[in-house]
């Protein structure tokens, strides 16, 4: 009888419910005076408490999967590494700390009260080690203020890469959740930090934000009719006030987003979406299509154009309906402990070219941190992996532009060191190659 299962529930369930009918039973017997009968009153409501609590938790974890068996309820929890796959053709079908000195207007320097409590930052030189830091991103169109950590890698402040672009990665997280949930119980940037420094995945800007900006309300990364526009937000003014404050790509190649929980449905949304904006998902436990529930209202408004709303964010349906976008995603879900296992395999046999999708897919895992962070390193790997860098290069300054057009002569420049990419996007296609199935990531 497996922890999630229904039969758990009842009978935990019926339990609690046996119990309460002794205790109404057996009281009058307790009623009486002596030590033994006040002894068995107490053992009566405390057993009958720890029925009733019990039985509300069962429930609770089987719909949400906090934790997926009994072994990891008792602390014994798998923390083998786990690999990306490649879908059948490559497509669906298979298994798959302070402020840097340069911001712009929409990137503003925030308190550092988050960031000071997450363990196994960057301790050091950031030419050596990189940094994170603790800003606010400002909406232009929506005028959401919203807190964000940002991880620059070592690379970002070494004289070799002074005039490059970097990709950007941007991590969601699950809702309440919050930026404090990314840094240190998802640990990005040190995930992020420790594979770069192994050479297994390229520098790469990874900005750690909540989808949630309009606490305690649940928007789903939609546009609400009336109301917040998150996928606005989230495709438009991040995008924008990154790009303002950091050396960050242009082209929708050096893109890509990632979440957990509803921050994965997220991620998926976005990239099927907004595919000129992200052009590589990593989607860990999501949801596939967006429903109205108590914590998110009403989110496609009412009238003749809801429907299409409503069937805008199904991505099931879009891929039946809608043309498919040049995107690659990745879903992860666990065989055994996770309730959105069935769903995962239905929309990877859905995507067709010239989309692509490759899967995590555990035998054992639940909805909680320690099988996301089993995740996290196979995930980014394949993600780095299809981000196109260098993206371009800064331009250089004016006066030096005049100064050439002018045909004044000037110094032959020292050329600047320019690293050597990893294979991602950009080389795969310029191949006509689809990655290989060999290639699983590995932590």
């Amino acid at each position: 009888m497996g922890l999630t299962s229904r039969t758990t529930v009842y009978a935990t369930v019926v339990l609690a419910a046996l119990c309460v009918a002794l205790l109404v039973w057996l009281w009058p017997r307790f009623a009486r005076p002596g030590l033994w009968q006040v002894l068995g009153r107490l053992a009566a409501i405390g057993v009958t408490q720890v029925t009733i609590v019990a039985a509300f938790a069962c429930a609770l974890n089987s719909s949400y999967q906090f934790f997926g068996s009994w072994g990891e309820l008792f602390g014994d929890v798998d923390t083998a590494p786990v690999g990306v796959t490649q879908a059948a053709g490559g497509i669906g079908g298979g298994s798959v700390n302070g402020i840097s000195s340069v911001h712009g207007a929409l990137v503003q320097p925030a308190g550092d009260q988050q960031l000071n409590r997450v363990s196994g930052l960057p301790d050091g030189p950031a030419a050596a080690v990189g940094r994170v830091e603790s800003v606010k991103i400002i909406g232009r169109r929506t005028g959401v203020v919203d807190p964000a950590f940002v991880y620059l890698p070592p690379q970002y402040f070494q004289k070799a890469y002074h005039r490059m672009r970097f990709p950007v990665i941007v991590a969601l997280s699950g809702y309440p959740g919050s930026i404090f949930n990314l840094a240190q119980h998802l640990r990005v940037s040190q995930t992020a930090g420790e594979l770069q420094g192994k050479g297994e995945m390229q520098p790469t800007i990874m900005v750690m934000i909540r989808p949630t900006i309009a606490p305690p309300r649940d928007t789903e990364c939609v546009d609400v009719p009336g109301g917040p526009q998150t996928e606005t937000f989230l495709a438009k003014d991040l995008p924008e006030a990154i790009r303002s404050g950091y050396r960050a790509g242009h082209d929708a190649g050096s893109w890509g987003v990632m979440g957990y929980s509803s921050g994965g449905s997220c991620a998926l949304q976005l990239t099927m979406r907004d595919p000129g904006v992200y052009t590589t998902a990593a989607a860990l436990s999501p949801d596939y299509k967006v429903k109205d529930d108590p914590t998110t209202g009403n989110l496609f408004g009412s009238g003749p154009g809801r429907q299409a709303r409503v069937d805008g964010h199904d991505l099931m349906w879009r891929l039946k309906h809608l043309p498919v976008p040049q995107v690659s995603v990745l879903v992860a879900n666990s065989k055994h402990g996770e309730k959105g296992y069935a769903e995962t395999e239905a929309f990877i046999k859905a995507v067709r070219a010239p989309m692509r999708v490759v899967s995590i897919l555990p035998e054992n895992g639940s909805h909680n941190f320690p099988t996301w962070v089993r995740e996290m390193p196979a995930a980014l790997k394949w993600m780095n992996g299809q981000l196109t860098f260098p993206q371009d290069v800064v331009p250089r300054h004016p006066a030096k532009r005049a100064t050439e057009a002018a045909g004044t002569p000037r110094p032959t420049p020292t050329p600047t060191p320019t690293p050597t990419p990893t294979p991602g996007r950009g080389s795969l296609r310029a191949e006509g190659t689809e990655p290989s199935s060999t290639a699983t990531a590995r932590r």
